[in-house]
């Protein structure tokens, strides 16, 4: 069947084209460039910003690019080739970057970049179990377009949200599932591939000697080199294939010259070119198509969780796991207990684990393998807990207990990348893979060979196939740290070598490995690789110095180091407080580069990203740009211009996704206000910022002047001068303001529960939309809580909360409103009263950045008091209190991104569905209105790009109803064609209630 492409939006591509395409070429390459542009219909960028964002992946490495093209079309990389080729330039094709080796970065390379255009599924063949793809496909959209056929492609890399099958390819990628799968090279079947030379050929089983091959090798071409050489190398390095390459599930260091030949069972010998260039990192050719073959994905699973009190006794566990036909044998250790129990996100997952865990064994069954789970569980209970050396089980049948063990697992690498200071377990050695029956004892030396060089580890990995990620703790911004780590890994690859292993399981060679695949397959085989580099790639332009090196240019993995001993940044003395990251520099320098603000299929960051596809939007887009202009490589000069705070700043909306969803906390919403505030001291600031930040006046002044304020926009000439006066986009509505505000109706009404009365009493703080534009979601509100028992005041003398001053960086202001509401609230605070709000991001204002604006406990104190309403009904319980009537009624719950950084978005939807109400609680992203960036000229397009991802999931699920906390979210669904502003979900409650109840 064909696959429909998935739209790409392309709302910011025209703003792209004239500004980016058209800055200033570095000199050396403008005339490459300009043959570049004449020639690709694809995107061609050779600026500064472009070169800084694709200079790393996610490893340790740095290396600037010459520039990056973006194809379109096959005939877009053979033409990129061929004039990379005229002027000597190098090719380096990527991915979503999200390498830990270095594959993805090298100096001086145009990076083809296949995540935003080439990513089509071209075809699905469910009988046949087959998809054919292009390279920039992500896996997990490729296995969501699979999943109605009850297939799967079956490597899963822990990367799969954001990492792409042409990435995967490259590596020769695996995942948790390697003990029954395998890895990529053996799902790959044919390739369309771009030689050096400009040429396309395919890649498929040709029958040595047979007609085909004959063919192939008749001609004067570089395919039929390729052909006689590779046939070649393989006969005559027989002995050395058969004794040098390990017996393991996974080995991805150097070239697969033990898989490129088999004998099929009728006796014919079949030489497939893909194997070759699976695992090769793009050092051979270009892949532009894949056809792979498929496994049907299993109903069900379970999971055994197996605790020990030593990490050696785990590791000596794992061949008896390997018994019980499990399809994913895990282990992590104490180090990561530790970071997840510490951790806001992830401290729940972590108490599943009983105490006095050293150390974990987690054995997956499926239904494929398994018709009863409880007694197979049993089983593996009797050997490990009753002969063997664990103490306890975890036992989950559900997805959900599934799912909740899996997060603890995958959270291994962010737990230990945030570690705060400079040093830090970093990624070199760490997916060596040993015999399984070995790895107790290579754990023991491995620990000796830290103990000798002074540093410690933490241990996480898929034990089933002996791949231990193993990530040493060291300061590589110290040469002798970097030297340490050079050391550490000659000692592990010799330690390797005596174990019958593979110096790589899992990510591959790059810049991290390369140097030492001599050692692993000898000067025989290591010539033989040099052969077929040249056989493939005559002049080494493709992606150079990975995998194999020429002996006058060795690689060195000390050498295009992110940091190195020579690295500097400089300290800004900054308005906000970032001792909790250590320092600006510090928070900025937590993005390692893993890629996952590039996920498009949950959570929330990064919105601009998903809707625009452009690294640029990235938060690590903005964070390697940020990290450039406080380390020198940008001019000075540069962070103050108009470029950097519209391209970089700009569009980072504000959601604060990335604060929870990165999986080391890159916080660029605080940076961001921290950035902008900087912006504003030294180049003042425009009419329309000021505007907006002080929002609360104008709208003051609307309410008290409705309905008349509500009518001059509609008269001739007014609206078209606002859009000129404040850069305002034509299309967008303007509020209304209501003529009541919320605190007049308040003062006007009785209170239906007295103070005396209530053991629970709340100031309900009038936020500036609450109280001036949509007061209903106020009085639902107030209606709601009284209905629940608690007495209800409105927080008089309060400033706005900031939210708009410190979203566009006046912090100046935002500190001013902040302190006069912590001294008024407060008193109240200490005297039990608690401080609850409509809208969610003034209560996240309070909950979260407050802290980093002011001193004292006292900003604590009213910060950990303060609730969204529904939160603070969940949180207190007292959504028991509330007498509901029957409600049958779906809802679709869209919460608010600001809540979902602090964890807190779930309290509404367990209140609507206290009350009665079916509640669908999506997994979904920013709406793109973001306070004022909705209303910006400039950004509209994008916002409504933004909100189209959202319009989609709303509409997927079926509820009868759409409810969202947020009025900029409010706002932005109503504005849709033929749409109905969604309620506030208080309101909701609020239709609920059964006041004949009480």
């Amino acid at each position: 069947m064909a696959v429909d492409e998935h739209p790409t939006v392309e709302a910011f591509e025209a703003y792209r084209a004239s500004e980016l395409d058209a800055a200033t070429d570095v000199s050396e390459y403008a005339a490459f460039a300009a043959a570049l542009r004449d020639a690709v219909a694809g995107e061609v960028r050779f600026d500064e910003y472009s070169q800084l964002l694709y200079a790393t992946d996610g490893s340790i490495y740095r290396a600037r690019p010459a520039g990056v093209v973006l194809p379109r079309t096959v005939e877009d990389v053979q033409a990129a080739v061929r004039i990379a080729a005229d002027y000597d330039v190098p090719i380096l094709p990527r991915g979503a970057g999200s390498s830990l080796a270095g594959q993805a970065v090298g100096p001086g390379c145009v990076v083809l970049d296949f995540s935003k255009y080439m990513d089509r599924i071209l075809d699905i063949d469910a009988d046949a179990k087959r998809a054919r793809v292009q390279p920039g496909v992500v896996q997990d959209d490729l296995d969501d377009a699979l999943a109605p056929s009850g297939l799967k492609f079956a490597p899963d890399p822990a990367s799969s949200n954001r990492a792409t099958v042409g990435g995967g390819i490259g590596n020769n990628s695996t995942g948790a599932h390697s003990v029954r799968y395998g890895i990529t090279d053996a799902y790959t079947e044919e390739l369309d591939v771009v030689l050096a030379d400009g040429s396309l050929i395919r890649t498929r089983d040709v029958v040595v000697d047979g007609d085909e091959w004959d063919e192939i090798v008749a001609k004067d071409d570089l395919e039929a080199d390729i052909y006689r050489t590779v046939r070649r190398l393989v006969d005559e390095n027989a002995d050395e294939i058969e004794s040098r390459y390990p017996d393991l599930k996974r080995n991805v260091s150097g070239y697969n010259l033990d898989k490129v030949v088999r004998e099929t069972d009728e006796g014919e010998r079949v030489l497939n070119l893909s194997k070759l260039v699976v695992g090769a990192e793009g050092t051979l050719g270009v892949v532009v198509e894949a056809e792979l073959s498929l496994v049907t994905k299993p109903a069900e699973t379970a999971l055994a969780v197996y605790c020990f009190s030593d990490l050696v006794d785990a590791m000596a566990a794992v061949p008896a796991a390997l018994e019980f036909d499990t399809s994913a044998v895990e282990l992590m250790d104490d180090e990561v207990f530790r970071l997840a129990r510490e951790s806001g996100e992830f401290a729940e997952y972590a108490a599943q684990m009983p105490e006095g865990t050293a150390a974990a064994l987690m054995l997956e069954f499926d239904s494929e393998l398994h018709d009863d789970f409880s007694a197979a569980i049993e089983r593996t209970n009797d050997r490990f807990l009753a002969e063997g050396e664990a103490f306890d089980v975890v036992e989950a049948y559900t997805d959900e207990a599934q799912g909740r063990l899996w997060k603890l697992r995958k959270a291994a690498i962010p737990l230990l990348m945030s570690l705060p200071g400079d040093a830090k377990p970093y990624p070199f050695i760490e997916d060596a893979t040993v015999p399984p029956e070995e790895l107790a004892e290579y754990v023991e030396q491995f620990e000796r060979v830290l103990e000798d060089h002074g540093t410690s580890a933490a241990y996480f990995a898929h034990a089933g196939v002996g791949t231990l990620h193993i990530r040493p703790i060291l300061n590589l911004k110290d040469g002798e740290d970097i030297e340490t780590m050079r050391s550490i890994s000659d000692a592990v690859t010799d330690l390797v070598l005596e174990h019958h292993g593979s110096f790589s399981g899992e990510h591959g060679d790059g810049l991290a490995r390369t140097e030492f695949n001599p050692k692993m397959y000898g000067p025989q085989l290591w010539a033989a690789f040099q052969e077929l580099k040249t056989a493939f790639d005559p002049d080494w332009r493709m992606n150079p110095g990975k995998v194999v090196f020429r002996e006058e240019s060795p690689t060195d993995m000390r050498q295009s180091l992110r940091y190195g001993s020579e690295y500097f940044s400089t300290e800004w003395e900054t308005n906000l407080d970032f001792e909790e990251h250590g320092s600006f520099s510090e928070l900025v320098e937590l993005c390692n580069g893993c890629g996952t603000c590039r996920q498009t299929g949950g959570d929330t960051m990064c919105p601009t990203y998903r809707a625009t596809r452009d690294e640029a939007a990235t938060t690590r887009g903005r964070a390697n740009l940020l990290r450039a202009a406080i380390t020198g490589e940008l001019d000075e000069e540069e962070l103050y211009s108009d470029r950097f705070q519209s391209e970089v700043l700009d569009l980072c909306i504000g959601c604060k996704g990335c604060a929870n969803d990165c999986p080391t906390g890159v916080d660029l919403a605080k940076l961001k206000a921290e950035v902008k505030h900087q912006y504003h001291e030294r180049e003042g600031s425009g009419l329309r910022e000021r505007a907006f930040a002080n929002i609360d006046r104008l709208a003051a002044v609307g309410s008290a002047t409705a309905p008349v304020s509500n009518l001059a926009p509609k008269l001739p000439g007014v609206r078209p001068l606002l859009n000129r006066a404040l850069g305002l986009a034509p299309d967008r509505e303007l509020p209304t303001f209501a003529r009541q505000s919320l605190e007049r109706w308040f003062d006007e009404r009785e209170a239906t529960v007295a103070a005396a009365d209530a053991d629970e009493r709340v100031l309900l703080f009038p936020d500036t939309y609450t109280n001036y534009v949509y007061p209903e979601a106020g009085k639902a509100a107030v209606r709601v809580l009284e209905a629940a028992g608690v007495h209800v005041e409105l927080a008089s003398g309060v400033a706005p909360s900031g939210r708009a001053a410190y979203s566009g960086g006046f912090l100046d202001l935002a500190r001013e409103r902040a302190s006069r509401n912590v001294d008024s609230l407060h008193p109240f605070v200490e005297r039990g009263w608690s401080v609850v709000f409509v809208e969610p991001s003034d209560a996240v204002m309070l909950q979260d950045e407050y802290a980093d604006l002011l001193d004292g406990d006292e900003v604590l104190t009213v910060g950990a008091n303060a609730y969204g309403v529904l939160e603070y009904l969940d949180t207190h319980r007292l959504d028991e209190r509330l007498p509901s009537r029957a409600v049958r009624e779906r809802l679709a719950y869209h919460g608010h991104c600001n809540q979902k950084a602090l964890n807190k978005d779930h309290h509404a939807a367990n209140v609507l569905r206290a009350v009665g109400y079916e509640v669908d609680h999506l997994d979904s992203g920013c709406c793109g209105m973001a306070g004022s960036f909705g209303y910006e000229a400039e950004h509209y397009d994008l916002s409504q790009s933004i909100a189209d991802i959202l319009v989609e999931q709303v509409d997927a699920s079926g509820g009868d109803t759409v409810v969202a906390p947020g009025a900029s979210c409010r706002t932005q669904l109503g504005d849709r064609e033929d749409a109905r502003e969604p309620a506030h979900p208080v309101e909701l409650v609020a239709a609920a209630l059964d006041y004949s109840a009480r």
